[in-house]
């Protein structure tokens, strides 16, 4: 009984040792339903994020992360690039250099230059292309909605350093008046 009773003490102060090495004795029920229902949650919360947003590919799922986290930045390199381009009055390639760098649109500084070269291009002696005017007024009221104080751009090549300047130019572009025959607008400066 000697052997018997040893073995059995020792196997019993083995198992009080190692009591997590069975599955029964150390997980809680609690505590394995609250992860599962903290992983399902997040795991939904995730699916309808995709489904709202519907990327179309990793890069804007990406894209979309960085802004629904705080962490999403303009790229420096292209904005500038677009910049340069803007200024030469090269106002197509710029805009697609500006998309680049803002793939999320939610830069107001970005969608500001965004609309201001819709109205450069869109911008006629005798006419305005409507279409282009309007493109760039959806662009400033994106500016507008995203900034959080009135919108200034500190830019001495423009002539229009506030998204409200901007907009009201853009909608006296839009809007038909008899004032549109007037021979005088003719002279009028672009700004």
């Amino acid at each position: 009984m000697d052997r018997i009773s040893a073995y059995t003490g020792s196997r019993r102060l083995w198992e009080d040792r190692h009591e997590c090495l069975s599955y029964n004795r150390c997980v809680k029920p609690k505590a394995v339903q609250i992860i599962g229902l903290v992983v399902s949650a997040i795991y939904a919360v995730l699916i309808v994020w995709l489904y709202a947003t519907e990327p179309r590919s990793f890069t804007e799922v990406a894209t979309g992360a960085q802004v629904a986290t705080g962490t999403y930045q303009v790229d420096p390199e292209k904005f500038n690039a677009a910049l340069a381009l803007f200024h030469r009055d090269q106002f197509r390639a710029a805009r697609d250099e500006w998309l680049r760098a803002d793939p999320a649109q939610s830069d107001p500084r970005t969608q500001f230059y965004i609309a201001y070269s819709f109205y450069r291009e869109g911008w006629g002696r005798v006419y305005y292309d409507q279409n282009l005017f309007r493109q760039g007024l959806e662009a400033v009221n994106r500016a507008i909605a995203l900034s959080p104080a009135p919108l200034t751009v500190d830019d001495e090549k423009l002539r229009m350093h506030t998204a409200a300047e901007l907009k009201a130019e853009l909608e006296q572009g839009i809007e038909r008046s008899w004032s549109d025959l007037n021979p005088v607008e003719v002279i009028r400066q672009r700004k």
